[in-house]
């Protein structure tokens, strides 16, 4: 009896291990913000086309599934091709691609197996959810971590447009229609979020990013050229937050004040001689303002179908 109460423990360390193993490996953090885009998307479609959330449940499950597969996927590809400049930064030296626990051949067989089965589950949710699915995951892993982002500073904008394909994936698993203005707002969006957000985060981690060789905005241009460069993306993501006049008059007008108020944080807030703080407030603005802007057109498009 103590010996089958010895064992069980272990066994439990075990498994807790493994599954912790193979969730930092897909990046569950980074399916799960991802997941909220492509929801919103999917629900602004809801919305536009007047189609009901539960006459379209069994697209919107394979949309789910199908998107956190693929971009569980994107992460495990990643981790595996960026584990030499992974193993120099403090955040990543602990992945399991860095420390040996997911080999390439594991890693490979996670990333491939993956990424095939979500194809497999957006195309029975739409084919054009599909083709979404393959250009955000090519997009990521080629363009952006096998090339850009080792090789220019422009990684980041090369890198967005995978960041942007979410949206197009709900979108798309409940219409095809991609002429309407309201997916290009919340597409274009994202397009210049990611900017500042990742100019912020490039910043804050400025100097492991040097020690890694990577060629971030701020490591080869500067810290006072990335501030201008990120005030002026700001500027842009001001102006076009009024694209959601298309979907809700009141939606626009909360994406241009969260918008200007971000432009302001950056413009009161920046000091040459602290400018780690000045990224850090910029970070968190970041997440707070697209949480909630997803969240309100998600929230709207669902309960302006009942009401």
């Amino acid at each position: 009896m103590n010996t089958i109460n010895n064992q069980e423990p272990n066994h439990a360390v075990g498994y807790n291990s493994l599954t912790k193993v193979f969730f930092d490996t897909i990046k569950t953090g980074i399916i799960k913000s991802n997941l909220i885009a492509m929801f919103a998307g999917l629900c602004m479609a809801l919305y536009v086309f007047d189609t009901s959330f539960m006459d379209n449940i069994t697209k919107i499950c394979l949309a789910l599934l199908g998107s956190s597969l693929v971009i569980g996927s994107a992460g495990a590809f990643n981790n595996l091709y960026d584990r030499d400049i992974d193993a120099i930064m403090e955040r990543t030296k602990n992945r399991p691609t860095v420390t040996g626990q997911v080999d390439t051949p594991i890693g490979l067989t996670i990333g491939i197996l993956m990424s095939l089965s979500g194809f497999i589950v957006l195309y029975a949710a739409s084919p054009l959810a599909a083709l979404f699915g393959f250009l955000g995951l090519f997009f990521y892993v080629v363009p952006y971590t096998m090339w850009t982002k080792r090789t220019t500073v422009y990684n980041t904008e090369v890198g967005s447009i995978s960041g942007a394909v979410p949206p197009l994936i709900g979108w798309a698993a409940i219409s095809s229609d991609m002429l309407r203005m309201e997916i290009w707002a919340i597409v274009i969006m994202m397009l210049l979020w990611q900017m500042p957000h990742f100019y912020a985060i490039a910043i804050r981690r400025l100097d492991e990013y040097k020690a890694a060789g990577v060629p971030m905005y701020p490591v080869i241009r500067g810290i006072r050229r990335t501030y201008h460069r990120t005030n002026v993306y700001l500027v842009l993501l001001v102006l076009s937050s009024l694209l959601f006049w298309s979907l809700n008059p009141y939606i626009a007008a909360l994406a241009v004040l969260m918008s200007l108020g971000w432009l302001i944080l950056s413009l009161a807030s920046y000091r040459e001689t602290d400018p780690a703080s000045w990224a850090k407030k910029m970070f968190i603005f970041s997440l707070n303002h697209l949480t909630l802007l997803f969240l309100v057109v998600i929230i709207f498009s669902l309960v302006a179908q009942i009401l």
